[in-house]
Formats: structure tokens, sequence, C-alpha cells
């Protein structure tokens, strides 16, 4: 009978574990024997190395994913040539050994989860969380009910954020060469640094000197420009967030600024200008001497309820000489809104206790009317203030409630009896030293533009940090004052607004040496003093910014200024 011959497809032969010495050579010959002897190959001899390496001892044998691949692919390509595979069994302990637990299946996973101790386990879990966010959000809840509340901030224009800056005369602004609207666009950039918000134009319309029938409010004189002209300084001005105010004080050249024996008339010449000004883009307007206006309550009142038919963003400014109280106060009381300018602060004496008692008043009486300061309704501060207070009244008016006013050269100090041949009332402004061809050797180059530009110590640059510093800080913007005891010569008060950041301010207007020595009078525990503060500025260089000074030690140099500010404690 014929030997029925292997299928090399699907024979696989199991021997027992045994050492690599227990193969013979005939049984080599005799698994050779069922195939073509002339078959014996390379892949015959890998296929005989597979199998030696299967009869290793298990420890030896390399365990990992990439060799049980390779075997893999190694078997496959053996049955695909007709070998044979020898697989070697493992010893049924060692397999027991690397069993590896594969986990719970899924009906095994839900039968312990529904166990009653599993469920209590979730049930209290989730009340533990319940319970820790009612916690939670009763927590926020007492914060935010024992938290002070935030003060409603008060409505606020754009007069209220920053100093208004008066140019009465183009030409004594723009220089001996002469001035003209084309020329003032030019000097806009140099206001933008100043940071004002509104620049208090003129008069600058058609006047002949008392006379009213060649006096046109709504014609701008020919030797200043067109009313083409002044529509493009507005455009400009825009976008430079400036506003422009006009002055529209009928007979400016003359006498009598309201052509006192024509009252009617100058009045509907006024209202008219109002209608045709207010169409043309300005935003507010300034009226002066109103104390030589009859009846000038009512009228203020008429033209201001005539400009805020345009807008509440418009603005009314009456300018007197007066330095009555009680007449600056009737005036303000005629009107809602209303800027007044006076000469009420230049009745000073100039010293610390004047000073204080002169502002205090002025704000008790006038209550919640927003104010403006000034120390006139047209001139110069250098007109009324001896040279060394002048940084004093810039850090004054900056910090005081209300809208500071200056004239074009107050920001450099700019002098009137020091240029010959000027008027007193319109003196050249000092740009640089071209300014005045035959400058005087009294007046330096520092005291010009030019000069005080890059002078961190100037007059000028002290004008532009205070300017900036009121725009932004709520406490100076709109903040309560309270005036506070101090020695004898100083002036000092606090600017304070709800949680914001608190400003102390002292004054020495005495030409020495002084101590604070601040005193808390009946100030509210809301406001109160800490012990140590901040230097933000000072009028006078020198001092390094940001110290923390000592306020029972708080000494101050002859005509100095401190700018001091501490925060909020609740």
């Amino acid at each position: 009978m014929d030997p029925v011959p292997l299928e090399p497809s699907t024979s696989v032969v199991s021997v027992p574990h045994q050492p690599p010495s227990a193969h013979t050579e005939p049984d080599v010959q005799g698994l050779s024997a069922g195939g073509d002897s002339g078959a014996m190959s390379q892949n015959t001899e890998v296929d005989m190395k597979e199998v030696e390496l299967n009869e290793l001892e298990p420890e030896k044998q390399p365990m990992n994913a990439a060799s049980e691949a390779a075997m893999a692919m190694a078997v496959a390509g053996a049955e695909k040539n007709g070998l044979v595979k020898i697989k070697v069994a493992e010893d049924e302990g060692e397999s027991a050994a690397t069993a590896k637990f594969t986990g719970l299946s899924k009906e095994e996973l839900l039968k312990v989860a529904g166990s009653p101790g599993w469920v209590r386990t979730r049930w209290a879990l989730l009340v533990l969380f319940w319970l820790g966010w009612l916690g939670m959000l009763a927590g926020a809840v007492v914060i935010i009910v024992r938290a002070p509340r935030c003060r409603e901030l008060p409505v606020q224009q754009w007069w209220h954020t920053g100093a208004l800056y008066r140019i009465g005369n183009l030409q004594a602004f723009q220089g001996p060469d002469g001035g003209n609207l084309a020329g003032l666009k030019g000097h806009l950039d140099y206001l933008s640094t100043l940071k004002v918000r509104g620049l208090v134009l003129g008069p600058i319309h058609k006047n002949q000197k008392d006379d009213i029938a060649e006096t046109n409010l709504l014609q701008i004189d020919p030797s200043l420009g067109s009313k083409e002209d002044f529509e493009s300084l507005l455009q400009s001005a825009k976008k430079k967030s400036i506003r422009v105010i006009l002055d529209i004080t009928p007979n400016y050249k003359g006498e009598n600024s309201w052509f006192s024996t024509q009252v009617d008339t100058v009045a509907t010449k006024v209202k008219d200008a109002l209608d045709f000004w207010l169409g043309a883009g300005v935003d507010g307007f300034q009226v002066r001497d109103v104390e030589n206006l009859a009846n000038a309550s009512l009228f203020l009142s008429e033209w201001q309820n005539i400009t805020k038919s345009f807008g509440e963003d418009r603005l009314l400014i009456a300018g007197t000489d007066s330095s009555n109280l009680q007449q600056i106060v009737s005036l303000l009381e005629s009107t809602k809104d209303l800027l007044l300018t006076s000469s009420y602060l230049s009745k000073s004496s100039f010293t610390g206790e004047q000073t204080k008692v002169l502002v205090t008043k002025f704000l008790n009486t006038i209550g919640n009317h927003w104010c403006a300061w000034s120390l006139s309704q047209a001139g110069l501060m250098t007109s009324f203030l001896p040279a060394q207070l002048l940084r004093l009244y810039q850090l004054l008016f900056f910090t005081l409630p209300g809208t500071p006013i200056f004239s074009y050269g107050d920001e450099i100090g700019l002098q009137t009896a020091a240029l010959p041949g000027q008027p007193v009332e319109a003196p050249v402004m000092l740009w640089d030293e071209s300014s005045l061809p035959n400058m005087p050797e009294s007046i330096s180059a520092n005291a010009t533009v030019k000069g005080q530009n890059g002078d961190p110590g100037s007059l000028l640059s002290l004008f532009r940090r205070l300017s900036d510093q009121r725009s932004k800080e709520r406490s100076l913007l709109h903040g309560d004052f309270h005036a506070l005891s101090s020695g004898p010569g100083v002036f000092s008060y606090i600017r304070y607004w709800d949680q914001n950041e608190r400003f102390l301010v002292v004054l020495n207007f005495e030409g020495a040496n002084l101590s604070a020595k601040l005193g808390p009078s009946d100030l509210p525990a809301t406001a109160s003093l800490p012990a140590r503060v901040n230097l933000l500025l000072s009028t006078k260089p020198g001092r390094e910014e940001g110290a923390s000074l000592e306020l029972e030690h708080l000494n101050l140099e002859p005509h100095e200024g401190l700018l001091l500010r501490f925060p909020y404690v609740a």
C-alpha cells in the first residue's frame, strides 16, 4: 500500500517540551521523507531555527508584541510553502501563572453597581455635592449682600472731564507774523499735548468799535479768515477730540461790551447768532462782562435754553469781572449747567488760610452746581499771581471739583509786564526765541514753549501731567471734596469717590519750610487718612516720586505743593 502523503498546509505536530538534545537526526530525516528530498532550502532552515526557538526555556524567549507579530508572519509564510509548523506546548503551571486579568464584563459591572452598598454610596455622594453647591451659593449671596454697594456715577459731559483753553486773540497767540483761523489749525497738535477738552475761541466776528449797525455776529472778521476756514477748523479740532466754544461778546472792541443803550437789539442779534453757529457745528458759546448786561439772569436763561435745544452736550460760559459771591451765585442759579468765570479768587491775599476760606465758602454756597476755576474771565494768571505761586495754582485748579479754565500762555507762565510794546490783555505767545525779534535779556529761552518742552521739571511739563492725571481718576473727576485742618500757611484737602483711590493735596503758600500737621477735621470714616501715603508728584523737582511718606511728619519746602494718593480700605 502506498504511503499517504502529508498535507503541508494543515499538519501541525505537537510534541512534549524537551531540551534541544532530544531531537535526533533520523527524526529530521523522517519529516523530510514525506516530501521532496530535493526541496530542502533556505526556508526549511529558517523554520527549523524557529522550532529551536520554541523549545527554549520560557524565561529566555522574547515575549513582546513585536516578536509575536513576527512569528505570525513567519507561520503564514511557512504554510504557503508547504512546510510543517511545530507548536511547542507550554506547561500548564506557567500558562496559569502568566494569565492576565481582563476585568469584569458589562453584565458583571451592572450587577455590582446595582448592589445595595453601591446604591447607598452614590446617593450619599450626590447629597454631599448638592449641599456643597448650595453652601457656596449661599456664601456668594452673603458676600454680595454685605459688600458695600458701588456708588452711582453722575452724568458727566465733556467739559467735566478736563480743562478748557482760551485763545481770545488769534494774532497774539500765533506770533508777530499775524494769525488767522487757518494758522490756528497748525497749533491743534500742541493743544492735544495739553490734553485740554475744549478751545474757547474769540471773539472773531466782525465788530466796528461801538457801532452796533456795523457789528455782525454772523460774519467772521475778514482779517481772520472765512466761514469755510472756520468750518475746516471745526473738523480738524473734532478729529483731535477738542471741542470749540465760540465767544460772541458783541462789542468786544468797544468800551461797553453790550452797547448798553440798545439791549433789545443786541439780544436779538445774539439769539440769531446762537442758531446760526450751532447749525455750523460749534459746541458752545461764551459771553463776557455780563455784569454790564441788564437783566443778565433772564437773558442767560433764554440763551441757555436755545443752546440746550441743540443737545445736552452744548455749553454756555458766562464771564464777569465781579468778585462778589452773592452776584456770582445769583447768575448761577438762573441757569442749569452754566459755567461762570469771575474774579472771585483774584481778590485773595494768596495765603493758605485765605485760599482755604474762599474755596470752601464758594463750594458750600453753590451746592451741587458744577463750577469753573479761573482767576479772571480772560486774563493771564501772571496778571494776578506772584510767579512762585503759579505751580501751586495749577495743582489747585486741576484737583478742585469743577472745570479748570486757563488762558493761552498760563501753561508756560507767560508774563505780561516783561513784554514791552505788547498789550497787557494780549501778550505774544512765546513759542521760541523767534516769537519776539527783540526779546529782552530778562526773558530766557526757558520761558518759551520750545525751552520747556523737553524739561521734565518745567511748568509746561507739570501742566501736562496734572491735566492727564485729572482725566483718568474718578476721585479727581467727580469725587467729594473735604478740607483738612493743617498748620499755618498750608491748605490741604482730600478728594475721594466711592471705592476708588483717594487723593490728598497739600499746598504750602509760605516762603519757608513748613510741617503740614494734618488733622481729620470731621473727615468721613470712608475717607479716613492712613498713616502713610504715596507721593504722586511734587510741584518742585527733587522728590522721589512713588515714595512712601509718613503723614505725621510731612514737611514741605517753600511754595511746594504735593499730590499724594492712598488706596481705599473697606
